[in-house]
Order: structure tokens, then sequence, then C-alpha cells
């Protein structure tokens, strides 16, 4: 009981702000579990993949410091004028200790590598950070990129995570590229033990035989991949957009208790009305039955349970002409006191009910309002939502006929398929800026114009395959009524710019190979001993993911398991199936235009790099690949 309140009386603080409040309380905990249960996740992939006590800690104490130092810093940069959003926290938590560990991996897993062909701890970390060190700088460039670019979208949501996420990046790689080989260099070898560091390829496994299967039947993989991933993408055609309602109100708070009290003794109709304003040429006074026409046309067409409006402001019908003689002799209703004085010779029922008109008529009687619930659902439903188009089509035809001048239908229904269309346009206007400026950094940096042209188009079409799964799952298998408006617009920026990531590691070590190599033996050989890294890499990150679709509830639980299938979709189709077969049957072509285009390397004979004169790997010696 608050104080102050007569015993027996309970009080509640209910509404969008106190829910927000309440929501935004329940997020604070659910971060800090999301951390903890994301570190666990990460570390249990990681023990599994290294086989070993400290390499874990090792992986990840780089991306738990960035974490820790990028969310003073983004705090900070509010100063300057960055937007921070609601969901800002909980996605950083996520990105940075995912994206951190799997960084942290590229260059882990080359070293190990390296101690496997002989070399001693300092040249092996030199030669990790020379070969793996530029991947991880432009995947994480292609991150900061592509989240940047949210600045463009047109929802303050979108914008609001954007910068935010990219200075989380940019600290991640900042701290990947000079903790982690400083404490490579303390606990050298001990990192994997009690695994043994071997060279890959001296026991293929089943990375081996996917590579030999990949590079032998090119055709076929690259067939399957393209009907597994083109056959999800058309169920994008099923979209439907969810309620806007991303937490709900929070069980056991004062602002939830106060919402199931107003449902339950007041209606629905307390609870987020939905709103129609009318706005006509000159005082409805004068004319007093058009608005209670309009709100009989509004009622009969049977888009509305229940509509409220000046002619019954307080639950009972009243004569217009009655109200409007009142108007005419009293004046707006917004100048009366709330009790009939005595004086005026007026019933007090008939006063009362022309008083409660200042809610619906404006002063200057010009403009209507109409509170109506919705046939479809409750105002925070994914059916009211979707029925906001009809019922502004069935509001301005109501309005044409009354000569209403303009007219608006406004509440949380309307204010969420508002947000869900701006949601559907920026998707449209950041899904090209994207794909060029991802375009132009991969042709950068791996000196072609060919390969980074169907890795963008592999990713796209891994997005739309992830949209297709999400939609697959929650509307036609889990009978939800649609996805949240944010999934689309979060599960391409994402899969975009970390799919990258992965696809720039296995293409940069299809180069460097193919230096080597002839370009199936490249590939084959770029397959084996990439395979372990990106799928732990793909794991971890969907992982971190996946632990937004446990900890959270309602809609955001959506965003982080679509994340994470994207994420898997992308380890396990694209990077296995999709990049190498192009690559094999593009062969050489892939380079073009840089002079790796034009070289024919003799098998097992070194060849120069493109910007110098060949310079041996200090202590590696060439072992014997076996046939796969």
């Amino acid at each position: 009981m608050a104080a102050g309140t007569p015993p027996g009386v309970e009080t509640y603080l209910t509404g969008t702000l106190p829910i927000l409040i309440d929501q935004q309380h329940a997020a604070n905990h659910t971060e800090d579990y999301a951390a903890l249960l994301s570190v666990l996740v990460i570390l249990v992939v990681l023990a599994v993949a290294f086989r070993a006590v400290l390499g874990p800690l090792v992986a990840l104490a780089p991306a738990g410091l960035a974490l820790m130092a990028a969310e003073p810093l983004i705090a900070e940069s509010t100063h300057l004028g960055v937007q921070i959003s609601s969901l800002l926290e909980l996605l950083l938590t996520a990105l940075v200790l995912g994206a951190g560990t799997d960084y942290g991996l590229f260059i882990l897993f080359r070293y190990r590598e390296n101690l496997g062909l002989g070399m001693d701890r300092d040249t092996a970390i030199v030669e990790a950070m020379s070969r793996v060190g530029g991947a991880v700088g432009l995947s994480a460039l292609t991150v900061i990129v592509a989240l940047s670019s949210l600045v463009i979208a047109q929802f303050g949501l979108y914008r609001g995570v954007g910068p935010g996420l990219a200075l989380g990046i940019l600290i991640v790689l900042a701290v990947e590229v000079t903790l982690l080989p400083a404490l490579l260099s303390l606990v050298g070898g001990s990192a994997f033990w009690p695994s043994r560091a071997g060279p890959h390829w001296s026991e293929p496994g089943a990375w081996g035989r996917v590579a030999a299967r990949v590079t032998g039947r090119p055709v076929a993989a690259l067939v399957t991949g393209v009907a597994v991933f083109g056959a999800l993408s058309l169920l994008v055609v099923a979209y439907a957009p969810s309620g806007f309602n991303p937490g709900g109100t929070i069980k056991g708070s004062n602002s939830a208790a106060g919402a199931e009290a107003l449902s339950r003794y007041f209606g629905i109709s307390s609870d987020s009305p939905t709103d129609i304003i009318l706005r006509f040429p000159s005082s409805v006074w004068s004319d007093p039955l058009v608005v209670a026409e309009a709100e009989r046309q509004l009622f009969d067409s049977g888009v509305f349970r229940s509509v409220v409006g000046s002619v019954n402001p307080n639950g009972s019908f009243q004569d217009p002409e009655e109200l409007a003689r009142l108007e005419a002799e009293l004046g707006p209703p917004q100048d009366l006191p709330a009790v009939e004085p005595g004086q005026l010779g007026v019933r007090p029922s008939a006063y009362a009910a022309y008083l409660s008109t200042a809610q619906y008529i404006s002063r200057d009687g010009r403009t209507a309002l109409i509170a109506t619930t919705l046939r479809a659902g409750a105002a925070g439903s994914t059916g009211a939502l979707q029925a906001i188009p009809h019922v502004r089509n069935v509001v301005a035809g109501v309005a044409s006929q009354a000569g209403a001048t303009r007219y608006g239908v406004t509440g949380e229904a309307a204010g969420a398929a508002d947000v869900s269309a701006v949601s559907g346009r920026d998707v449209l206007h950041v899904v090209p800026v994207v794909l060029v400026l991802l375009t132009l950094l991969l042709a950068l940096g791996l000196r072609s114009l060919v390969a980074p042209l169907y890795l963008v188009a592999s990713v796209a079409l891994s997005y739309l395959a992830s949209l297709g799964l999400a939609i697959l799952i929650f509307q036609l298998i889990g009978g939800q009524p649609g996805v949240n408006f944010a999934l689309p617009f979060f599960l391409f920026v994402f899969v975009m710019a970390l799919g990258e990531d992965y696809n720039i590691l296995v293409i940069g070590r299809i180069r460097e190979e193919s230096q080597t190599w002839p370009i199936r033996e490249a590939v084959r050989r770029a397959i084996l001993v990439t395979g372990g890294t990106i799928t732990a890499a793909g794991l971890v990150l969907a992982g971190t993911f996946g632990v937004l679709a446990v900890v959270t509830s309602g809609q955001i639980r959506q965003i982080g398991a679509g994340l994470a299938l994207g994420v898997l979709l992308d380890t396990f189709v694209v990077r296995t199936l999709l990049v190498p077969s192009t690559a094999v049957l593009l062969g050489r072509a892939n380079w073009w235009p840089s002079s790796l285009w034009r070289t024919q390397p003799v098998e097992g004979t070194p060849k120069p790099l493109d910007d110098g004169p060949a310079s041996p790997r200090v202590g590696q010696v060439q072992p014997e690949v076996p046939t796969a």
C-alpha cells in the first residue's frame, strides 16, 4: 500500500512511461545475466575447439577487456552527439564478446599452426599477425562501415544502435591487435596445453573430407548451396511484421499490475486506445450531428469494437443538439468550472456530459477526437498493427463524407504500423549503401574486382535465406502472426557485416595458398586449415546472439534467435559450399586484375607475392599433403 493511501485502497502507476522505466530496470539485470551466460557459452565452445585449459581464457580476455572499455567510451561519446537507443546495451554485449573472440580465434589458430610448423614463439606471433592481422583489420572495417551506415536510417532506434556498436568494434580491433600478441608472447605454446600444436593438413579429418568433396565437385556444391538458400529465400514472401511491444510489461512490477487492473475493471478501451482525429473547416457546434454521424459510421464499419466521442463522452448517449445549445449558452467547455455553480440553471447530468466533451472537441470547435478500440486486437498486438492500413482507409472514407479537411489515426497500434513502415523503407535505403561500401572495401583489401562480387552476393543470399528461415520457424511452424519488424533490418546489417568476416578469412587463405598452389589445391588447403577456426568462431558468435533468445522475452527473443540462425547458416553453408566452389570454378580469375591473376604456380613451389619478391616464411617447411 502506498504511503498516505486509505486502508483497503490499492494504487498503481501505469502507462507508457512507467512501463518503460520498469523495462529499463529489468534490462539492466538482463544485460548482466546475458554477459555472464555469453562468457560461459564462449568458454565451452573454445574449450572444445582448443582442447586446452589456457587457450579459451587467452582468446576471451581481450574481448572482455574491450567490452569493459567500450561501455564508458560509448557513454562519453553521447556528449559528441552520438545517439544511443534502448537495444544498444544488449547488442553491444553480444557483438563485442562474439566478434572480439572471433578475431582472437583467427590469430590464435594461425599462431598454433605456426608453432606446429617449427617456428619459435616470437616468429610465430609475428608471422600470424602478418598473415591474419590484415584479414582481422579488413573484417573489423567491414563491420564498422556497415554499422556506421545506419546513421542514414530514418528510424531513431537504428541510428541509436549503429554508431555505438561501430565504436565498440573499433575498440575490439585496437585491443585484439595489441593485447593478444602480448598475451601470446607471455604464455607461448602453453596456451594449447595439453593438446598438441601441429600442422592441420597432417590430420585432415572431417574438414579434409569436406574440402576434397567441394573442390572435386564444385558445380554440385555450388548448385546445392544455391538451391538450399534459394528455397529458404522464397519464404520471405510470407513475411508479416509483428506488433510493437518489444518487452511488454514486466511481470511482478507495479506498472504491470496497473495495466492488468485497467484491462480488468475498465475494459480494453482504457488501455492505449486508437484515436481518430477529424479537422473541419468550421466549428462542429454549428452542425452537431456531423460528428455523431461520423461516430456511427465508424462503428458500423465493423472495424472497431468501441467508439467513444463527444456524443457519448461519459459512456451514455447525449443529444447532440442539446450539447450544441449548451455550447452556445455557456461557451467552450474548457472554460467552465468542474462543478456546475448553481446559477446556470443546467441539470447536473447535462452539465457533466457537456463538460466531458472538452476532451473530444477542441476549444475552437474545429477538431474532433474519437477514441476507439480495434476488433483486430489490443493496441500492442500484431493483429492491430496489421489492421491499421485498412483502418486508415475506413477513416478516410468517413472523413470525406463528414466534410473533414484533414484526418489522422494515432495511438500505439498506429505508431507501430508507422514505425514498421519506416523500418521497411530503411532496409531499402541502407541495403544498397552497405552492399556498395562492402564491395569497395573487399576490392581494395583483396586487390581484386571479381572475388568481392560473389563474396557480397553470397552473403546477400545468406541474408534472404536467414530471414526466410526465421519466418519458417516463427510464423509457419511456431504459429506466430508475424516476426519483429526490426529483425529484417538487424539481420541484414549483422549477417552482411559479420558474414563477410568468415569470407575474408577463407578467401584470404585461398589467395595466400594460390601463390604456391594451383587454385583447386589452394581452395582445398584453405578449407582444411580454416574449417576449425571458422566453425568455432561461428559457434561463438551464434552462441552470444542465442543468449539473447534465452535471457530476454517477447520480440527481442526473436531478434536474438534470428541473428543466431543467420550466423549459423553463413558459417556452415556460405563458407563451406558457396565461396569455395565459386573460387574453384573461377580459377585464377578470382584475382583479376592483380598480378596473381597471371601467375601460374607449380605445385609446391613458392611464388612471389604481388607486392614484392618471394620471401619464404621463417622456419616453415612445406609438409606433404595427403590425398583426402
